[in-house]
């Protein structure tokens, strides 16, 4: 089905809110088989909004639509869709319901204009709303479909996954599985070159490949009469991706890598200690924003200077005078001395040139990434030739967890 997303809010023309709810409902209906064609964004203007309405039927059969449902008078998205489709407005009891004990457990006034969000088209969908105040509907007519869901993402996600998803779901025509593939190590187009001979006149199962900031994702997707027979035919094809590109991948389930590193050290009942220079602590964040990082995170060296190299972590003055800061020698030597001074099973740690400057003899987004674990001690060398730190900055970590799932998977 052709679909049309259409964002309503002049904060978004002005750039004050990034529109976030497109690209979550575009990922979520490509993934259920449905052709997204057009992303429009209108400001808070009746006449625009009833334009791009009629614009987007004109060519596709489906329309999200997104803000434009509180309860001022500038929130004109229910009123307009139900114009455009020729349906009166009721008082829903149940939203009504919902409304007042919204206000009621908060304890807070319910004021007059809140009522508004209670009135929804005839003939709709009701999609109530147990995360804001103002629920959101679907309304079909001739074949046409709008789902209106409120602006703030939190509620727009909520409806999604308690009532939307569902709605749409009964329009599929064949069933749609797919399987969300996380590689590191390969970039998109190299990763796309490997995985040409899969590619290159696919027809179903589909493969598609993403770039993320240091990542690539690959989506092997199916559409078949039944369920299992798209399930059978993406592993069939995840299989075959193995194969050529197994080396490179952490995650089959779509997960980060960070989650994947830390569900594996808890499995293995390991611990890890980082000492972190160029990345000042962003590994131990990363460790420590999934539930259950304290099993495994044991410590956290920020050695930015030399001599907190020296003075917390154990590197010789000597290797850092001899080899430089910015070495292996000096990166292997962090790790291990991260993991004697924690006790910890693993240690890790990063030396580098974040940028946009560098030492003479050396470029911003070279860096060596160190570890420790057993008796396999060694080195990652890494070099982005970009001078952007903050990404080199995010790439350096990343490359830190991927040591680690390199030590343990």
């Amino acid at each position: 089905m052709k679909t049309s997303i259409i964002a309503v809010g002049t904060e978004l023309l002005f750039g004050q809110t990034v529109n976030t709810n497109a690209s979550f409902l575009s990922d979520k209906l490509n993934h259920m088989g449905f052709d997204v064609m057009y992303h429009f964004v209108v400001g808070d203007n009746p006449e625009r909004l009833r334009a791009k309405i009629r614009e987007a039927f004109a060519d596709t059969d489906l329309i999200l639509l997104t803000g434009g449902l509180g309860p001022t008078q500038d929130d004109l998205t229910k009123e307009i869709v139900a114009e455009e489709m020729g349906a009166e407005l009721y008082l829903d009891e149940q939203a009504l319901e919902d409304l007042k004990a919204f206000f009621d457990k908060r304890g807070r006034y319910m004021a007059e204009n809140n009522l508004k969000q209670a009135y929804l088209p005839v003939g709709c969908t009701p999609l109530y709303n147990a995360s804001g105040t103002a629920p959101g509907f679907a309304l079909e007519k001739d074949g046409k479909i709008a789902i209106c869901f409120p602006g703030p993402p939190r509620e727009m996600k909520w409806l999604w996954e308690n009532g939307a998803r569902a709605y749409l779901e009964g329009f599929m025509d064949k069933k749609m599985f797919y399987r969300v593939i996380r590689t590191i190590g390969i970039g998109e187009s190299d990763l796309e070159m490997l995985l040409m001979p899969l590619i290159d006149g696919q027809t179903d199962p589909t493969i598609a490949t993403y770039a993320k900031e240091g990542e690539c994702t690959l989506r092997v997707a199916s559409q078949r009469d039944t369920m299992e027979e798209a399930e059978a035919a993406v592993r069939e094809m995840t299989d075959k991706v193995t194969e050529l590109a197994g080396e490179y991948i952490y995650s089959y389930d779509d997960e980060e890598l960070n989650e994947v590193v830390v569900r594996i050290l808890k499995e293995k009942h390991l611990t890890v200690a980082s000492a972190e220079s160029a990345t000042a602590g962003m590994f131990a964040s990363r460790i420590a924003d999934v539930p259950g990082a304290s099993e495994v995170m044991h410590s956290s060296f920020v050695t930015y200077s030399n001599e907190s190299k020296i003075r917390n972590v154990g590197v010789p003055a000597e290797t850092i005078e001899k080899y430089g800061v910015v070495s292996p020698e000096t990166a292997v030597a962090m790790a291990a001395g991260a993991r004697a001074a924690a006790g910890a099973d693993i240690g890790v740690s990063v030396t580098g040139y974040a940028g946009p400057e560098a030492d003479p003899g050396h470029n911003a987004g070279e860096a060596y990434i160190g570890y420790a674990f057993g008796d396999n001690t060694g080195f990652y060398a890494v070099n982005t030739s970009r001078s952007m730190r903050k990404w080199n900055r995010n790439y350096f970590m990343l490359r830190m967890l991927r040591a680690v799932y390199l030590l343990i998977k």
